[in-house]
C-alpha cells in the first residue's frame, strides 16, 4: 500500500479530481485467505483486518441483504459482484459524510494520478464541491468547456440527463470524462437559472506553469500543484531570478486564480523560492498522529523580487497555503477575490487491485495561527473581475491582472 501527499477540493472534470493530503497511513491491512462458499460465488478475505474494535462488528445484515440480492433480483445479468463489492465501499466511506473523504474504483483512481500527470481526455474543466454540489472551479485555457461557455462558479446540475444531486465528485468526474471525439450533455445553473450545454470531448494537456513578460513584468500562472510543477517551477523561477540580478524587470505578479490545489509539497517547494531559510510555511495538525511543520529548507532564488499574487474563489487548498504563508510574512500583496476556503488534508492510499481511497486525515493552520477551513483568504486588495457579455478576458482586458501589474511598481 502506498500513498501521496494531496491537498485538493478538487477532482477536475476533465482535469479530474485535483487532489489534496497528507502523508500518514491510517491502518496496514494484513491479508487474509479465508474463503467461505455463498450461493454462487465464493467469498475470500472474510476475517476483520484492523483491530480489535472491528472485530465486534456484526456483518449478518450485510450478508443477509448480498444473499436477498442475489436470490430475488429480477435481473441477474445485472448481479456483477465486482461493482457490489465496490457499491458496499463507497457507501461505506461516505456514511463519514465527508466530501473529501471517498473510495476510488481501480479505472477512478488511475483518473486521479492521470489528471496530475497533466494528460487526460475530456472537457477540460476543474471540478469542486461547494456546499455538497458540484461545481466548476475553472475551465482550462483554450479547453472544450471554455469555449462552450462554462463559468467558475457554474453548478453542475445534470450530465445526460441525470441529476448530479448527492454525487461526490469521483462520480461526476467518470460521468463527464470519456474519449476525444464523444459529447456530452451538461445542465449548469448559473444565477440561479439552468441551461444545457453540447459540450465535444477533446485530450487535454496541462502544463503547470506558463511565463510571460508583460510591462517589465514577470507573469507566472500557476494553474496546479502537480506531479510535474516543480520541475516546471523551478525552470521557470531561474529564468525569472536571472532577469531580475540583470534588472531587466522590476517585479512579478504570481497568478493562482482558479488554481484547485494539489501536492502539498508542491505548495511548500514553491513558497521556499520567496521566504527565507527556517521559516514555517504550514503546520499540519491532527488528533491521530504528530502535528508536522513544514518549513523553508532550502535556499529562495526570488527573496527580494517585488512580489503581487492573484487569487479569486477558485484559489482553494495548496494555493492557498502557498498565498496565505506569503501573506503571513508580509512577503507579497494580494489581489483579487477571496479565496475558496479549504483547510483539510487528504492522504491518498493505493489499494488492492489499483482501486484508491483519499481520506481526511487533518487539517492545516497557517503560520500566524490561521484556519482558513469555509472561509478563505482575503486579498489585501479586493478587485472584482469587470466581464462584457459575449467577450472573452485577454491580459489586456482583465482589470485584476492590470492592478496586480500596477501593485508591483508601486513597490
Amino acid at each position: 500500500m502506498t500513498s501521496k501527499k494531496v491537498t485538493d477540493i478538487l477532482l477536475f472534470v476533465s482535469i479530474g479530481v485535483f487532489l489534496f493530503g497528507s502523508g500518514y497511513k491510517i491502518g496496514e491491512y494484513n491479508t487474509q485467505h479465508t474463503t467461505k462458499s455463498q450461493s454462487s460465488y465464493t467469498i475470500r478475505n472474510t476475517e476483520p483486518k484492523v483491530s480489535q474494535k472491528a472485530q465486534d462488528v456484526d456483518f449478518s445484515l450485510f450478508w443477509d441483504t448480498w444473499d436477498k440480492v442475489e436470490q430475488k433480483y429480477v435481473d441477474k445479468k445485472k448481479l456483477d459482484t465486482k461493482k457490489m463489492v465496490y457499491g458496499a465501499i463507497k457507501g461505506m466511506v461516505a456514511s463519514l459524510d465527508d466530501p473529501y473523504t471517498f473510495f476510488l474504483t481501480p479505472d477512478e483512481n488511475k483518473q486521479s494520478k492521470d489528471d496530475l500527470g497533466g494528460k487526460f481526455e475530456g472537457i477540460g474543466a476543474q471540478l469542486g464541491l461547494k456546499d455538497n454540489r458540484i461545481v466548476i472551479i475553472a475551465p482550462l485555457k483554450d479547453s472544450p468547456a471554455e469555449k462552450a461557455g462554462v463559468k467558475p462558479g457554474d453548478y453542475v446540475v445534470k450530465v445526460d440527463g441525470q441529476s448530479t444531486n448527492g454525487w461526490k465528485l469521483p462520480q461526476a468526474v467518470s460521468k463527464i470524462r470519456g474519449n476525444k471525439g464523444t459529447k456530452v450533455t451538461i445542465t449548469f445553473e448559473r444565477n440561479e437559472k439552468t441551461f444545457d450545454l453540447n459540450i465535444v470531448r477533446d485530450q487535454i494537456n496541462v502544463s503547470s506553469v506558463d511565463l510571460s513578460y508583460e510591462k517589465q513584468i514577470a507573469y507566472l500562472k500557476l494553474s496546479q500543484f502537480g506531479e510535474n510543477t516543480n520541475r516546471e517551477w523551478d525552470k521557470a523561477t531561474t529564468e525569472i531570478a536571472n532577469k531580475w540580478d540583470k534588472k531587466e524587470i522590476k517585479g512579478m505578479v504570481l497568478d493562482l486564480r482558479d488554481n484547485p490545489g494539489g501536492y502539498l509539497e508542491s505548495a511548500v517547494f514553491t513558497a521556499s523560492d520567496f521566504l527565507s531559510q527556517g521559516k514555517l510555511i504550514v503546520r499540519q495538525e491532527s488528533t491521530t498522529t504528530e502535528n508536522v511543520d513544514y518549513e523553508v529548507e532550502r535556499q529562495g532564488k526570488l527573496l527580494n523580487i517585488p512580489l503581487v499574487v492573484l487569487i479569486n474563489k477558485g484559489s482553494a487548498s495548496a494555493s492557498e497555503i502557498l498565498s496565505g504563508a506569503l501573506r503571513d510574512y508580509g512577503r507579497a500583496k494580494l489581489v483579487g477575490e477571496k479565496s475558496f476556503g479549504k483547510g483539510s488534508v487528504q492522504e491518498a492510499l493505493d489499494l488492492n487491485s489499483g482501486a484508491g481511497l483519499h481520506v481526511t486525515v487533518a487539517k492545516w493552520i497557517l503560520p500566524k495561527g490561521d484556519w482558513i477551513m469555509g472561509k478563505g483568504i482575503e486579498p489585501s486588495i479586493k478587485v472584482d473581475l469587470i466581464t462584457k457579455e459575449g467577450e472573452t478576458i485577454t491580459k489586456d482586458t482583465d482589470n485584476q491582472l492590470q492592478r496586480a501589474f500596477e501593485e508591483v511598481l508601486k513597490q
